[in-house]
């Protein structure tokens, strides 16, 4: 959820400068981010592997953010945080069941 928190971040970001000559559109690396969580927890605390998007369109002025791109960046990440979040809400209640039972049962 962090890692969703910090791509909402960018992503505003991205829309903030969109008028900005030369910005180049930012995002998480979330290759890099599994791979690091799939590490050592040490690697997995670092902050967030920011990088260019390449292959975007650039403008004139040299800067590629799209508002199309960015309001559909937006729009998966609410969702992959509503998913998270419920996750996350499903496993405390399971762990909360599991306690009230052990506390039943003695």
């Amino acid at each position: 959820m962090d890692l969703l928190a910090a791509r909402q971040r960018l992503v505003a970001s991205n829309i903030a400068n969109v008028d900005t000559p030369g910005y180049r559109t930012q995002d998480i690396d979330f290759q890099f981010e599994y791979l690091a969580a799939a590490g050592s927890p040490e690697t997995a605390k670092l902050a967030p592997n920011v990088v260019v998007v390449p292959g975007l369109p650039v403008k004139n002025d040299g800067n590629d953010v799209s508002l199309d791109r960015e309001a559909r960046m937006l729009a998966e990440n609410g969702i992959r945080f509503n998913l998270a979040s419920t996750l996350m809400r499903n496993q405390v209640k399971s762990i909360r069941s599991a306690i009230q039972e052990g506390r039943g049962g003695a």
